[in-house]
């Protein structure tokens, strides 16, 4: 059995924290590891476990990456969609890299919590064997309330061993359908995880969608292999259609079945569901970080870096980082993407970066921005080595806090140490390296007239960024 793991949302309803270019399935929410790590995690012990098929954002290689390294798991590949397309073509592109075709595919997403893993494991031993006969397995949740966040499955009388056939597949309900699906008995949450051969999903893409299954042939043979990453062709794969497993092939096979999941399962989409799963005080709080609450209730409290103290506060959410803080009543979290799509519209860096920023190199951090200049904390790994560039609108003066710093300006390529600093002159060509075997940690105090990520240009770069 081979994990696939789908890591292409953007998370934007648990904003502050999860943001475009580091979406809440990197972030530790619910435990020290983080949602992609706890997906992988909860899988030791299974027996005959292939390594990990990755399937992610372009934007995201370097994280999935690092955070899979962390955690000493080594994945097969790692498939970088060039643009999103919806699942049904990413678990495509993970079938076509499947050595053997037989072998079954575990199709997990990157951001669900799962409390009760003896009993994950159980059904997806129990998919596996399906799997093994032909079918195409679903797993669905036991509902324990009628949302109307979720798709339903809705079983068959028919079983086949621990699971059902499906009969069917059905929308978002409004609250009265919803409460009338788990009244029955027969329904259950779409988790959105599956098991099946990889031959036998390619089978049915080709039958129910040939178009799209020609395109992912041709985009993931005409894809480049870099060191971790596929990175499929983007002219090719731009012209797939996007669609859903569930929808194009799901919904219209005659061999899919679903397995009863009843294990604490959530997708954590929201702030309210993050709550729900979350070590909760006496009076009903979770708090996180440097915290003080006095006389509240029912609410969830997030400190990434101040004191936060709250007063008189009743299902709330409260939820402040480096750059930015968001308070909203409990039952209105959902409206926090309506905050992300009035930051993008204004163009404002906070919806999709935050202040600490993650390269493959290292990570800076800007702690002051004026009109004309701009500060960064910058922290290089051993080894690292940063892109060969200039700027045309900025200057540069670096001051070494802690390592060794290997730099290159023009011709000069000079070993700076602790307290040691240089400057680089506007349109200068040049690079920064760390040499040693600690991270390096500097200052670097911008100063020009356009102070924007954007203005780089790399002659060259170990981490084949263009």
């Amino acid at each position: 059995m081979i994990p696939v793991i789908l890591s292409g949302g953007s998370g934007t309803r648990l904003w502050p924290l999860s943001r475009g270019a580091y979406p809440k399935q990197f972030l530790p929410l619910v435990s020290d590891a983080t949602m992609v790590q706890e997906t992988v995690l909860r899988l030791e012990g299974l027996e005959q476990l292939q390594a990990p098929i990755a399937v992610c954002n372009e934007a995201h290689r370097f994280v999935m990456a690092e955070q899979l390294r962390a955690i000493n798991i080594q994945a097969d590949s790692i498939i970088l969609e060039p643009v999103g397309k919806n699942t049904a073509p990413a678990v495509a592109l993970a079938a076509l890299a499947a050595k053997n075709p037989n072998d079954v595919l575990l199709i997990l997403s990157a951001d669900h919590v799962i409390e009760d893993v003896a009993a994950f494991q159980q059904a997806v031993m129990q998919a596996n064997q399906l799997a093994e006969d032909d079918f195409l397995v679903t797993f669905g949740i036991v509902p324990t309330a009628p949302e109307t966040g979720y798709g339903y499955i809705k079983r068959s009388v028919e079983g086949v061993g621990e699971a059902y056939k499906v009969a069917e597949f059905v929308e978002k309900p409004d609250a009265v359908t919803a409460q009338g699906y788990v009244d029955s008995g027969e329904f259950y949450w779409n988790s959105g995880m599956f098991a099946f051969k990889a031959s036998r999903y390619l089978e049915e893409l080709e039958k129910f969608a040939p178009g799209m299954l020609t395109i992912c042939k041709q985009a993931y043979e005409h894809a480049e292999t870099d060191t971790d990453f596929v990175r499929i062709a983007e002219d090719i794969f731009s012209q797939c259609p996007s669609d859903s497993i569930d929808y194009v092939v799901m919904e219209k096979t005659d061999k899919a079945v679903v397995i009863p999941l009843d294990a604490k399962w959530s997708d954590v989409g929201s702030w309210s569901a993050l709550w729900e799963v979350t070590d909760k005080d006496a009076l009903g709080n979770a708090l996180t970080g440097d915290v003080l609450a006095l006389d509240t209730q029912n609410s969830y409290i997030h400190s990434a870096n101040k004191l936060v103290a709250v007063i008189g506060l009743k299902d709330m959410v409260v939820v402040e980082t480096d750059d930015a803080v968001m308070v909203a009543p409990i039952d209105k979290v959902q409206d926090v993407k309506k905050i992300v799509e009035q930051l993008k519209r204004d163009k404002r860096a906070e919806a999709t970066q935050h202040r600490k920023v993650y390269r493959p190199w290292g990570h800076y951090d800007s702690v002051d921005i004026g009109e004309l200049h701009k500060t960064k904390r910058i922290v290089v790994k051993p080894g690292a080595k940063l892109s060969v560039q200039k700027h045309h609108h900025r200057a540069e003066h670096w001051v070494v806090v802690k390592g060794t710093a290997l730099v290159t300006k023009g011709e000069e390529t000079i070993l700076l140490s602790e307290n040691e600093s240089t400057y680089i002159p506007l349109g200068v060509i040049h690079c920064l390296e760390n040499p040693g075997v600690i991270p390096l940690e500097m200052v670097e105090v911008q100063s020009g007239s356009y102070l924007g990520e954007d203005d780089i240009v790399r002659y060259e770069d170990k981490y084949g960024r263009a």
